[in-house]
Formats: structure tokens, sequence, C-alpha cells
């Protein structure tokens, strides 16, 4: 009888403890800085934050228990728990010296992601995924609703929008990019730095309005603040990068500088353009803390970036047509390329904090970018058939001339542009209320020199414009008229753009039954005014109220429903106001964006592992439209507000531990979005990217952990082609080849943060280091980001040549951490 009551003990026992849930969380000090090595325990056991304070613990479900959290020289915080079966519960903890803190918790996964439907990326998911451009923007692209079909560009385009529309902050700091980047050959780096990184939010429409005037999406970053020495470092065929980080004896200042060089040459010289390549890109950056007391600080955060581009073609050939008639465009050239961005960015911020419920902010910024464009390129073309005979020793080559030109374009583009920011941001707690409001001061100083044109030549007569002063029937009948450039555009600009903005924002979390409701409205406003040499002064105004609802059922399902919207304005930018010619137009109105967006968050266990789907379905009606034309990364206005769109569209993103202890996802899109001028019928936008697939995975080899792999997958329907210059873009509604591309990386941990080796052992020097290789476009798909039109002048038709992107591309890396 002993025996049975001592197994039906173990039975109940063994069953009670099998039904468990999660804690996780970051512990900070009283400035917000991360507790490393943190004590998180409970009368079932325990653990420790790691180097970002993040702690995670396994407790069981069902039982009320009391959460410890502890560091020497803080007062412990002391916290009730009572969680539901396989519930992960997020809790931030904010340690003081003087303080103890003793709570009850019985809440629901109700995280503030959750509830405001935002993403949060892994920094560490981030430094790993392979990618041509990797870093934050890297991952962005596998997000449902985020599109690029560029592998070098970091630039994105959210539901039908373009790059223009994307707002970026880090700590709070508004983030500009470079002016004249045509190409993302010559883009180079981001300007977020992912060895500096702590958190990354990221809202795909429908954000608050604390967040600023533009329409489409916000990247919300974070840097960390270091609590110990430590650095890391990375080399590969791409560059590398190294910082180093620490804090003072006293703890009050903290610092991490970052590096980081690249060198695009192992991607441009595997392309079709056989040339001298050169783009070479290279910045630093730090942010520094320093604490006067518990109630105030201040922070400095600055980047110096020096991208240089320089490229010397000789030839291309590209294949194109169909199987039956197979052509092919080749081009000999002659002439260079010398272009060189350089920026400078500063920000102090003072943070004042007298009490829990109080925190305001002062932010001071100025970026200063210094752009040159310089370009002489002669290029001799030769379009016809391609030999398709597997016995002639010129199979793939031009056998027949169809047609030949040339094109000669020059630029001598500059561009110096200040931007200066005061901004006071304040946030006041009362009771379940939160009122958050702001203001801000800017300054654009923007001085321009846009000198460009474009001669064409076809069967040796040169070709003009087919504007209605000129009659271009050559070579048919000559034109006896001096000549014209195809393409001539010369202006000298000294801009200035004054704006004063200011929100205020209401949140409120209350219960309908035992239901959670969590509550937010507010109202942005932004007034600018425009004016400049040359430039007849024009001021507007535009009030943009914004609001979201979440709800969570009391049911068994963990699921959150959301619905948000608003008005989204976004006041023309400086180069929102240049139209096609280069002229200033200070009377464009502000683009209007009217956003709904449905959202529902269900969270479930699969094979005993968190699972997430979130599911949004959104729809934008757009007025005021400024209609823009797209080549490559460089957009172009028509200055004018002539047009209205829409889009609408699904996505969907399940994400969990598809492989035990590591996060992938799936992720698919569909969105539709048309655009019409005056009375004439709707076209699709150049951001009208119908499907979207993509895939993010993370694995390890079972019987050798220590060998990972990281897949990143991307399927995107094709965009629409462009259009001929001086043509009419209803003519052209062709669309570009779909987009397909897996980047894969194999790596192997030579040691990880919790391995253990013999004293003196070389490897004791690392936190972590890994060794490994990447394939970039593993199946070698030749993409295709923009069309090039070549002229036939025996037929006068225009020929679609794709500009592909870049071939299979092997890269060697090797990344630690100390």
């Amino acid at each position: 009888m002993n025996y049975f009551y001592t197994f039906l003990f173990v039975l109940i026992t063994s069953s009670v403890f099998s039904q468990t849930a999660t804690v996780q969380g970051i512990i900070f000090d009283e400035s917000r800085n991360p507790i490393a090595f943190a004590n998180v325990s409970t009368s079932q056991g325990g653990t420790v934050s790691n180097s970002n304070g993040f702690y995670q613990l396994k407790i069981t479900a069902g039982q009320t228990l009391k959460l410890k959290i502890s560091y020497i020289g803080f007062k412990p915080i002391t916290a009730k728990l009572n969680l539901k079966e396989n519930q992960v519960e997020e809790l931030n903890f904010i340690l003081k010296t003087s303080i103890e803190q003793i709570g009850e918790v019985i809440l629901e996964n109700d995280g503030r992601t959750r509830i405001e439907g935002i993403t949060t990326l892994d920094p560490e998911t981030i430094r790993k995924i392979p990618g041509a451009n990797a870093g934050v923007e890297n991952l962005l692209k596998t997000l449902p609703g985020v599109n690029s079909n560029n592998e070098l560009s970091t630039q994105y385009s959210v539901r039908g929008g373009n790059f223009d529309e994307n707002l970026v902050y880090v700590n709070d700091i508004e983030i500009y990019r470079p002016f004249l980047i045509r190409s993302g050959q010559q883009e180079g780096l981001s300007f977020v730095n992912t060895d500096l990184v702590r958190n990354v939010e990221f809202s795909a429409g429908g954000f608050k309005a604390r967040y600023g005037d533009k329409m489409s999406s916000v990247l919300d970053i974070e840097y960390r603040r270091p609590v110990s020495f430590g650095g890391s470092f990375e080399a590969s065929f791409l560059g590398g990068s190294a910082s180093v980080e620490g804090v003072s004896k006293d703890k009050k200042l903290s610092a991490i500088v970052g590096m980081r060089y690249r060198d695009n040459s192992l991607f441009v010289n595997a392309n079709e353009t056989e040339a001298n390549f050169k783009p070479r890109f290279a910045d630093v950056q730090t942010f520094l803390t320093y604490q006067f007391n518990p109630k105030f600080e201040i922070s400095f955060l600055g980047n110096i970036a020096v991208n240089s581009y320089s490229y010397e073609p000789f030839t291309r050939q590209t294949n194109f047509g169909t199987i039956d008639d197979p052509k092919a465009l080749l081009i000999f050239y002659e002439g260079e390329e010398e272009s060189l961005y350089e920026t400078y960015f500063g920000a102090f911020k003072a943070t004042y904090k007298p009490n829990d419920n109080y925190t305001g902010k002062f932010i001071a910024s100025a970026y200063h970018t210094k752009e040159q464009e310089y370009f002489d390129i002669l290029a001799n073309y030769r379009l016809g058939s391609v030999s398709t005979d597997f016995g002639d020793g010129n199979l793939g080559e031009v056998e027949f001339t169809e047609g030949a030109g040339s094109q000669f374009t020059h630029a001598r583009n500059n561009l110096d542009a200040l931007i200066f920011n005061l901004q006071h941001l304040a946030s006041h707690q009362i009771d379940e209320h939160l009122i958050e409001y702001g203001t801000r001061y800017s300054h654009e100083d923007i001085r321009d020199r846009l000198q460009e044109y474009e001669v064409i030549d076809s069967a040796g007569f040169s070709v003009r414009p087919p504007l209605p002063d000129f009659g271009n029937d050559q070579p048919y009948n000559p034109f006896e008229a001096p000549i014209e450039a195809f393409q001539s555009i010369r202006a000298l600009n000294s801009t200035k753009i004054d704006r004063i903005t200011a929100f205020l924002q209401w949140s409120y979390r209350t219960r309908l039954g035992n239901s959670k409701i969590w509550m937010n409205a507010g109202v942005r406003s932004q007034a600018w005014r425009v004016s400049g040499e040359g430039i007849k002064s024009n001021t507007q105004q535009v009030v943009s109220p914004r609001g979201q609802v979440s709800i969570k059922p009391d049911w068994d399902k963990d699921m959150v429903f959301r619905l948000s919207g608003g008005f989204y304005h976004q006041p023309p930018f400086y180069r929102e106001l240049r139209d096609s010619t280069g002229t200033v137009v200070p009377d464009v109105k502000a683009q209007e964006s009217i956003h709904i967006v449905a959202g529902n968050d269900y969270s479930f266990k699969l094979w005993d592992r968190p699972f997430k789907l979130v599911t949004e379905g959104y729809y934008k009606k757009l007025n005021n439209v400024n209609p823009y034309t797209i080549e490559n990364v460089r957009i172009r206005y028509r200055a004018r507000n002539d047009a209205e769109a829409y889009a609408y569209g699904l996505d969907m993103r399940l994400n969990g531990e598809f492989v035990p202890g590591t996060e992938s996802w799936f992720s698919f899109g569909y969105l539709k979005t048309e655009e019409r001028q005056g009375d004439r019928e709707y076209i699709a936008r150049p951001t009208d990217q119908r499907l979207k697939f993509a895939a993010l995975f993370q694995d390890y080899v079972p019987n050798m952990p220590k060998l990972k792999l990281y897949l990143n997958l991307v399927y995107n329907t094709g965009l629409p082609g462009g259009s001929p210059q001086f043509e009419d873009p209803y003519d052209y509604q062709s669309r570009l080849s779909d987009y397909q591309r897996v980047d894969i990386g194999f790596f192997y941990a030579l040691k990880e943060a919790n391995d253990t080796f013999k004293e003196n052992h070389w490897l004791n020097i690392f936190e972590s280091l890994d060794v490994g290789f990447e394939v970039f476009n593993m199946f070698d798909r030749l993409n295709s980001i923009t069309n090039t039109f070549v002229r036939d002048s025996s037929s006068r038709n225009q020929f679609a040549i794709p500009n592909f992107l870049s071939p299979r591309v092997f890269n060697l890396k090797l990344s630690a951490s100390f």
C-alpha cells in the first residue's frame, strides 16, 4: 500500500510540474541602463539576466509564486505571479537604490508590442541572418508588407509607399538619409549600426500620433548602454566592423563606439557589366551617456559617414527576348563616374525624471550632408539577334545588328544640406491614464546645383526630346535646327524650410467585464514655410488625428484584436519640392493618407513550443498625391499634387520555435495599389508589388548544435517596369520578372557564451567566436531592378532591357565578441 501512495504522489507531482508558464523581460536601473547578472528567483529555482539585462524563467502554472529580483547595491523587487498554463509573460523591472517594491502581478501576455501591433526584432537575429546588405533593413524585408527588389539597397517600401515615406528613429531622434544617391551600389552603409543596437521595433501602419509626419511606417531603434567593458569585431570579404564599450568606475559615464568599413566590389564585379569598380564606405558612431544623479542624465549620439563610389565601365552584354527570338544588347563604354557622399550627425539629449510618473526629454540635433555626383560616360551600343547555333563558335553573341547608336550622359551635381532640430518630449502617468506630448522646431537649409544632360544618337542622327516644340522624325526626315540634348537639366537652388510640429496623445487601460481594453487617441500638427533665393515664400499647415483600440477577450485562446487608423500627412521635404527640371515649387501640398488597419494576434502552443500568428488587413486612401518615378533607388517627383491613389492588402506572419531554442518565421503579403491623374483611369503605382512570400529560418545540427544554419528567403511578384523619358506611363504597364532570392549562411561556434575551457585556453578571451561562410543568391537567379529603354531606328520600337542585379556570390565571415 505504501508503494501505491508513493507512486500516486509522484504521478500527481509530475502532472503538476508539467504545467508550466514562462516569465521573461529586461531588468534596468533607475537610468534605464540594463543590469547584467541580476538574480531572478522563485522558491522553485532561478536564473540571472544576460549582458543585455534579459532574463527568462520557467515557473509552475496555476500557482501563486513570489518572484524576487535582486542585485548588489539595489533594493530588491518582489512580485506575486499567477500565470496560466503555457502563458509567456513579459515583465520589465527597474531596480532602485532606495525603495523596495512589492506588488501583485496577475496578467496575461499583454505586452505593449502586442497591444500596439508592433513587430519586435531580436538584435542577435539581426546580426546572424545573411544578406547582401546585412542589418536591420535586411530583416525588415522578410516581414509582410515590406518590399525591396534590390539587395544592395537598405531602402524599402511599405504597403505601397515609397522609400521617402518611412520614419526612422534612433533613441527618439529622427534619422535622415542622403539625397542624391541613384543606385543601391552607391548607397553603402545603413545609418543603423547593429553592433550598438539593443531594441528594434517596427510598425507598418496605423502608428500613434507621437511618431512623425510620414505616410507608411516607423522603425524605432534603441541603442544599448554598456554595463561593463566589452567589444566585438567582424571580418569578411565585404569589409568589417568593430565596437568597444565600457563604463566609468562610478557607473555614471557609459560609452560605446562602433566602426564599420564596407567594399561592395564582391557584388558589382560579379554582374554583367565589366568595369573597374571601387565602391567603398566607412563610418564611425558613438553613443555616450552621463548620469548626474538618479533624476537627470544627458546623452550624445554621433555619426560620421563617408561613401566613395568610383565607377569606370568597359563593356556590357545583356541577353533578353524569347527562346524563339533571342536578342542581346552589347555596349562599349568610355568615361567614368566619381561620386562622394559625406554625412555628419550629432544629437544631445537631456532626460529629467523627477518621479516614476513624469519623464521629460530635451533633444538638439544637427545633420549635415555634402554630396557630389560627377560622371561623363559614353555608351556605344549594338542591338541585335543572338546566335543560337550550338555548333557555332559565336554562340550567344550578336550576329545580326538591328540597331546601333550611342548615349552620352554628363552630370555635375552638388548638394549641401544642413538640418537643425530642437525638440521637447514628455510623458505623464496618472493612474491608468498616460499623457504624452511634444513639440519640435526644424530648420532645413539646402543648397543644390543640378547640372546634367543626356545626348542620344541613333544610326548617326541625334535624337531630340519628343516635345511639341521639336519634330522628332529622324532619321527619315532630317531636322536642320541646332542640336538639342535629349534631356537637359540645369538648376541652382538655395532653399530654406522652417517647420513647427506638436502632438498630444492619451492612452488608457480598462476592463469590459473580464476582457481587457486599451485605448489610444492623439493628434499632431505641422506648420511649415518654404523660402529661398528666387522662391516665393509659402506657408501651410496640416492636422492629423489618429487613434487605436485593442481588446483581449477573456477566452481560452490567447488573442488580441486591434483596430487603428487616422490621418497621416507628409509635408514635402526638399526632394518632393523639386520637379523634373530641377525647379523648386514651394506650393506643393502635403500628401495625405487615411489609414484603416484591423489586426489579430493569436499566441498558441505547437509541439509544446510558443508560436504566434499575426494577421493584419489594411486600406489606405491617398489624396494630394505627388506622382513620381523610380529609377533604381532614385525617386523623381513631378512636384504637383494632381493624382489620387489607394492601397489595400493583407499581411500574415507566423513566427515561433520551429526548431527548439531558435526563432523563425514565415510571411505572406498581398498588396494592390493604383493611382490616377485627373479624370484618367487607375494604373499601377511604381510600388505595386502584388504578392510576397518570405521566410527566415534558423536551425542547427542535432548531434552538433554548434553548427548552425541561417536562411533568408524572399519571393516577390514583379514590379511595374517603368516608362521611357517623356513617354506617357499609361502606355507602359508591363512588369519586371518576379524577384526570387535565397541567402544562406553556415557557421560553426568555436565558443558560445556559456562555454567553459581550461585555464589559459586561448578561447577564454572571447565571449563568443563564430566562423563560417555565406552564399548570396544561392540559386543564381537573374533578378532585375529597372529597365533600360533602347530605341531601334529601323523599326522605331523601344526595347525594355532589364538591368540585372548581382548573381551568386560567396563570402567568408568571422565574428567575435569579448
